[in-house]
């Protein structure tokens, strides 16, 4: 598959096909993901994003086609050996533990220690300042670290996750539906810190039923329907009207448009309405 980015792909798909006994859950599917580009993948529920971004993180091995990092040939085994291949998955409900300081969740199963043997304790200062810094870093300015990271609201929540994969070195980031429950303003704010994470170097992949977020940051366009890849294209060679089109069903919203008009009123001749039955 040959995409519009230069050189080789941190993340490609060719033909990916995933099954479930006699279920498709994936079939076909193709996409590239480069350095400091968004590929944005649109479809309804059902269409099979969840099943390509357990593929991407590790969490489930592909059947057939082929899943390359980097140029080279892999099969991932587990989230963790993702992680450690540079991809970083930030899911919709995001695991975070709402009491616990937005510093401490930021460092969650990755704490800094000092000292040793029985004076060894977690670096809270370290901690404290590195996220102060690293979400400065990404534009994010919190009023205090130290509050629970539950009292945010969602989109700062995801922000932080975003900085969080960017500072521990994430070379591709995952975002499954990252404003799907996010009003308009607080949308806005994660797609600026999306778009922040892409001028910072990375590859993102931006998984989305909204081809309006879409197509305000994404620079390809992957088009999922139950299970299928029915589109593919770069930014430049696609309107917002079109994309927006074969999303809503394109051909078939049409069909069905035809279907629900309205059926002319019954009249006799002349041009009168039929009598109705006496009695």
């Amino acid at each position: 598959m040959t995409g519009t980015g230069t050189g080789t792909a941190l993340v490609e798909l060719d033909d990916v096909s995933k099954f479930y006994g006699n279920i498709r859950a994936l079939e076909g599917v193709s996409l590239e993901v480069h350095a400091g580009e968004i590929t944005c993948v649109l479809g309804d529920n059902g269409a099979g994003k969840s099943t390509l971004i357990k593929i991407i993180a590790g969490l489930h091995q592909h059947d057939a086609g082929s899943f390359l990092i980097e140029g080279s040939k892999t099969t991932l085994s587990s989230p963790r050996e993702a992680l450690d291949r540079g991809i970083a998955t930030v899911y919709q409900d995001l695991a975070v533990v709402p009491l616990m300081p937005v510093w401490r969740n930021f460092f969650l199963g990755s704490e800094p220690t000092r000292g040793a043997g029985p004076f060894r304790r977690l670096d809270v200062g370290l901690m404290r300042e590195t996220t102060r810094t690293e979400l400065l870093r990404m534009g994010i300015d919190l009023r205090d670290v130290d509050q629970p990271i539950g009292t945010l609201s969602g989109g700062e929540r995801q922000c932080v996750a975003i900085a969080r994969a960017v500072y521990f070195g994430a070379k591709v980031l995952v975002l499954d539906e990252p404003t799907a429950a996010l009003g308009v303003k607080q949308s806005g704010v994660v797609l600026k810190y999306v778009a922040a994470a892409r001028d910072a170097g990375l590859g993102v992949v931006l998984i989305t039923h909204n081809p309006h977020h879409a197509y305000l940051v994404g620079d390809r366009f992957v088009l999922l329907k139950r299970g299928t890849m029915f589109g593919s294209h770069p930014k430049d060679g696609i309107t917002l009207d079109e994309l927006t089109r074969q999303m809503a069903g394109g051909s078939e919203l049409e069909e069905l448009s035809h279907e629900l008009e309205r059926a002319p009123t019954p009249t006799h001749l002349g041009g009168h309405p039929a009598p109705k039955d006496a009695g």
